[in-house]
C-alpha cells in the first residue's frame, strides 16, 4: 500500500493531502502550523499508516524547511522538490484551482506518479543547504559592497578624481584595498598638495607603514604630480571628509563580511565529497568552487547532462515549426541567476588566463570565440560545455566513494 503525501508550504502553515494510487483519497486536504506540537502530531499520524509512505513538498526558499527536518527526523521518507516541477505537472484541465488543498492534492499526485524516482532528504542536504544559504548572504552583501563602492567612487570625483585608480594591489583577506586606505588618509587632492612633496612623501611612507604596505621610494613623486594635474569640483570642507570617511567605513565594514563569508564557504564546501574535483577544474578558485557548488546541490537531483544546463539555463531553447527550423536560439534562462553568473566568472578567468592544453572547456570557449561568435553565445557555449564536463567529474567522483561516504 502506497500513501503519497503532499504538502503546499506556506510561511507558518502548511496544507497537508493524502493520497492513495488510484485516487483514493486517505485524508481530505487539513491545514498544519508549523508549531512543533502540532509537527509532532503529523509525524505521529503519518507514521501510523500502513504500508509505504512519501512525503513530498515544493522547495520554497526557507518556508519549507521546518515541517521537512520534522518529519524527517521521525523517520519519515520526505522529498523536496523544485516548485517548478509541480507548477508543470497535470495541467490537464480547463478549470484553473488555484487553492492550498488542489495545490496540496495535486503535489501528492506528482507523488504517485513518480514515486520511484523521488530523493530523499539525507544529512549531507542540510550542510548543502547551509552552503546554499552562505552564498545567498554572500551575494546579497556583494550588492551591497558594489553599491558603497560605488558611491564611495562618486564622492571621491568630486575631491580626488580617479583615486580609485591608482593602485592595483589586491584585495586582502580581510577584505581591505589600497585604495581605500589611501583614500581614507588622503581625501582630497589638497590632502597631497597644500604640505609640499617632500612633507607628503614622508606622510605617504608612514601611511604604508601604518596599514602594512610595502614603501616604493619613486611612488610618492608620482602621486604628487598626478595630483597636482587634478582638478577637484569640491572644496576641502569637513562636511565633505565626513561623507567619504563614513563611505569609506561602510565599504569597509562590507567588504570584511563578504571575505569572511567567502571563508566560511570554502571552509564548508570542502567537507562535501566533490570539493577537490571542483576545485582541480580549470577557472575555478576557492571562490567561485563553493559558490557554484551551493547552487548545483547534489548532482544526484539530475539525471543527465541536459538536466543540469537546463537547471542553470545555459542550454539552447527550441522554437521550431512546420518548415522554420531554427539552427540556434536563446538560451532558455530558466534556473540559478545566480549559477549562471559563477558560470560567467569561470569563463572570463579562462579568457583571462588563456586556454590550456589538457581542458576541454577553455579550448571550446576560444575555439568559438576564434569563429567569431558574439561575446553571450561563446560565453554561454562555454558555461554549458563547463556544466557537461562537471557533470561526468562529480558523478565519477561520487560514485569511487566507499558506501558509507556516499550520499546515495
Amino acid at each position: 500500500m502506497l500513501n503519497a503525501v503532499g504538502i503546499d508550504v506556506s510561511k507558518g502553515r502548511s496544507t497537508v493531502a493524502v493520497l492513495q494510487p488510484g485516487g483514493v483519497v486517505i485524508h481530505k486536504p487539513f491545514d498544519i502550523s508549523h508549531k512543533s506540537s502540532d509537527l509532532r502530531d503529523l509525524a505521529r499520524y503519518l507514521g501510523s499508516l500502513d504500508g509505504e509512505t512519501r512525503v513530498v513538498m515544493e522547495s520554497t526558499g526557507r518556508y519549507h524547511e521546518p515541517i521537512r527536518n520534522a518529519l524527517s527526523k521521525a523517520g519519515l521518507f520526505v522529498c523536496a522538490v523544485n516548485p517548478h516541477l509541480i507548477r508543470n505537472y497535470g495541467n490537464n484541465t480547463l478549470r484553473k484551482v488555484k487553492t492550498d488543498p488542489a495545490d496540496a492534492k495535486k503535489i501528492a499526485r506528482y507523488t504517485i506518479d513518480n514515486w520511484v524516482s523521488l530523493r530523499e532528504y539525507s544529512v549531507m542536504d542540510t550542510t548543502r543547504t547551509e552552503l546554499k544559504t552562505l552564498n545567498s548572504q554572500f551575494a546579497f552583501f556583494m550588492k551591497q559592497k558594489t553599491a558603497a563602492k560605488t558611491n564611495l567612487i562618486a564622492l571621491l570625483d568630486m575631491t580626488y578624481p580617479g583615486v580609485n585608480k591608482l593602485f592595483t594591489s589586491p584585495v586582502r583577506p580581510d577584505g581591505s584595498e589600497k585604495w581605500v586606505d589611501y583614500a581614507d588618509s588622503f581625501w582630497h587632492v589638497d590632502c597631497v598638495l597644500d604640505s609640499g612633496q617632500k612633507m607628503f612623501t614622508e606622510r605617504y611612507q608612514s601611511f604604508c607603514k601604518r596599514h602594512g604596505y610595502d614603501h616604493q621610494p619613486e611612488r610618492p613623486e608620482k602621486l604628487y604630480a598626478q595630483a597636482k594635474e587634478l582638478v577637484p569640483t569640491a572644496p576641502k570642507d569637513p562636511v565633505y571628509k565626513e561623507m567619504i570617511q563614513d563611505s569609506i567605513a561602510q565599504l569597509n565594514l562590507m567588504s570584511k563580511h563578504v571575505e569572511e563569508l567567502r571563508r566560511k564557504m570554502d571552509e564548508l564546501a570542502s567537507s562535501l565529497p566533490e570539493y577537490q574535483t571542483v576545485r582541480s577544474m580549470y577557472g575555478v578558485g576557492p571562490s567561485l568552487g563553493p559558490q557554484i557548488m551551493a547552487e548545483i546541490g547534489d548532482i544526484s537531483r539530475f539525471d543527465h547532462r541536459e538536466a543540469l544546463t537546463a537547471y542553470a539555463g545555459v542550454d539552447p531553447g527550441k522554437n521550431d515549426s512546420g518548415e522554420v527550423v531554427h539552427k540556434s536560439g536563446h538560451a532558455s534562462k530558466c534556473g540559478s541567476a545566480r549559477l549562471r553568473k559563477a558560470l560567467f566568472q569561470v569563463m572570463e578567468a579562462m579568457l583571462q588566463l588563456g586556454p590550456r592544453d589538457n581542458d576541454p572547456v577553455s579550448q571550446f570557449l576560444f575555439k568559438k570565440k576564434a569563429e567569431g561568435k558574439p561575446y553571450l553565445v561563446y560565453m554561454t557555449a562555454g558555461a554549458n560545455k563547463f556544466l557537461r564536463v562537471y557533470y561526468g567529474k562529480v558523478k565519477e567522483c561520487i560514485r569511487n566513494l566507499p558506501a558509507s561516504d556516499s550520499e546515495d
